[in-house]
């Protein structure tokens, strides 16, 4: 029973629990059982803080039997990754620096699932700061891919889309400043989200004003996707996006049924001159078509290069990085993982003046986005290039696709999920396919801005279209 237990959705597990066909106790239990069993395996946890969410799920039990109401996410198991502050539980930032801290508080987005009965069983790996698109630093090494064992993550949410898709926890806190929820929900075959700047306070984050990064959540399923972010959204104080949000059913939204009529899509395989993969391209040609039996109208993205964004990304967010790191890199090199100095080396020379002009474009890409959204309901692009990359891949070496060697591996294998962490768009992707690897293929639905709910409802339409959820990986 216990491993049935983790493989059940949080939707499940919520009206079992309610209805005390199982406990907190036990599922918890089951949880914890399964990440001890496979974290040798995987490597996707760094702190597993079992004796707190076991009393944590024997105060959950003890309340139902009370009577007490429930909230949300009542008795309901997750992980959070390392970058999201934990209250008593060390949250080390996949650093050396930090490998010892334990925060006072919570982050925003921890303190409201807490609210809502979830119960943390464990702190989830990223590479060091969330820098990079694969999920190692020497901290904790490489996470492995849930599929297989010689392909990456993805990152920099490795860990949190890894111990979801392997049955380990049915939720996860993740984040994503650039992709970094996206690119390995899709490389380990679950759901991600990028909410709309704001939906989901950020508590963390230095540069409210400026902000491109995003506390998200991570499941299986887009119900769940739904549970979570009803959990996690709302205003606050901390940060002025949020302020004054409403927060719709999205619950509702993602179980509402009924087809896509009257909608229409937008749809691009690639920017301008980037490269993707034959098994990508058929896995998204398959999606739009599923899109299309549900009654949407599909019309082309012309040709364009307004998507072709990584260098205006990376102006903004190494420059980020370079203020929050450089003092460390200049004075304990050795304690920095080599991939995250040679970004810092990328922004040493960027001009107030060049940051400037980045954060116009940053604008004209907003509007241009409004623009495209004006006209059509949501837009629908490949999540990646190509499916998971080798586990030992170099961020700064090339990217190989369909026998071909490109260069960059940020702006040829993940071009479609930078440019919405620049707009604050909503952005989710699910499973499309698979390769002749048996590796996971990620489709990217867009909507607009503010507009989870109906994103919600187009994602849960099209996962149900595709009869994929069954599909899991031979993790034991």
């Amino acid at each position: 029973m216990g491993d049935d237990l983790c493989q059940m959705p949080a939707t499940v597990l919520r009206r079992k629990i309610a209805q005390r066909e199982v406990s907190p106790v036990e599922v918890t239990q089951a949880v914890l059982d399964r990440a001890h069993r496979l974290q040798p395996v995987l490597n996707c946890f760094i702190t597993i803080c079992a004796d707190e969410a076991m009393q944590e799920a024997r105060a959950a039990e003890q309340a139902l039997m009370r009577n007490e109401p429930l909230g949300l996410l009542h008795g309901i198991p997750y992980t959070c990754k390392d970058l999201v502050n934990t209250r008593g539980v060390r949250t080390t930032f996949g650093s050396l620096i930090f490998q010892d801290n334990v925060p006072a508080e919570d982050a925003e987005a921890v303190a409201r699932l807490r609210r809502q009965g979830a119960i943390l069983i464990g702190k989830t790996t990223t590479s060091e700061f969330g820098a990079k698109c694969l999920t190692d630093a020497p901290l904790f090494g490489r996470t492995r891919n849930a599929w297989h064992a010689d392909r990456s993550s993805g990152g920099s949410s490795g860990g949190a889309a890894v111990a979801v898709a392997a049955g380990i926890a049915p939720m996860g806190i993740a984040t994503d400043g650039g992709g970094s929820t996206r690119i390995p929900a899709a490389c380990n075959g679950v759901v991600g989200l990028k909410q709309s700047i704001g939906v989901v306070p950020h508590s963390q984050t230095e540069d409210v004003f400026g902000n491109l990064t995003y506390v998200t959540p991570m499941t299986r399923t887009v119900a769940d996707t739904a549970l979570m972010l009803q959990a996690m959204a709302g205003p606050s104080s901390v940060d002025p996006w949020s302020i004054g949000l409403p927060v719709p059913d999205y619950c509702k939204a993602a179980a509402a049924g009924g087809d896509l009529h009257g909608k229409r899509i937008m749809f691009c395989m690639a920017p301008s001159g980037r490269p993707v993969s034959s098994e990508v391209a058929r896995a998204f040609e398959n999606a739009l078509a599923h899109l299309k039996s549900m009654g949407a109208q599909l019309c082309e993205m012309p040709v364009t290069t307004d998507f072709d964004i990584e260098p205006l990304w990376r102006t903004i967010n190494h420059t980020v990085w370079v203020t929050r790191f450089g003092e460390w890199a200049r004075e304990r090199p050795n304690d920095l993982s080599p991939s995250l100095l040679q970004q810092l080396e990328l922004a040493r020379h960027v001009t107030g003046v060049e940051y400037q002009r980045a954060m116009f474009d940053r604008t004209r890409l907003f509007r241009h986005v409004q623009g495209l959204l004006q006209e059509n309901d949501f837009l629908a692009t490949p999540t990646l290039s190509r499916t998971a990359v080798a586990i030992d891949q170099d961020l700064f070496g090339t990217l190989d696709i369909d026998d071909r060697s490109y260069p960059e591996v940020r702006a040829n294998w993940f071009p479609w999920t930078m440019p919405f962490n620049l707009t604050g768009h909503p952005a989710i992707t699910l499973p499309c396919g698979f390769d002749a690897d048996g590796l996971p293929i990620g489709v990217q639905l867009v909507g607009r801005f503010r507009g989870e709910a109906d994103l919600l409802h187009a994602a849960s339409l099209l996962e149900a279209s595709q009869e994929l959820l069954l599909r899991r990986p031979n993790v034991t």
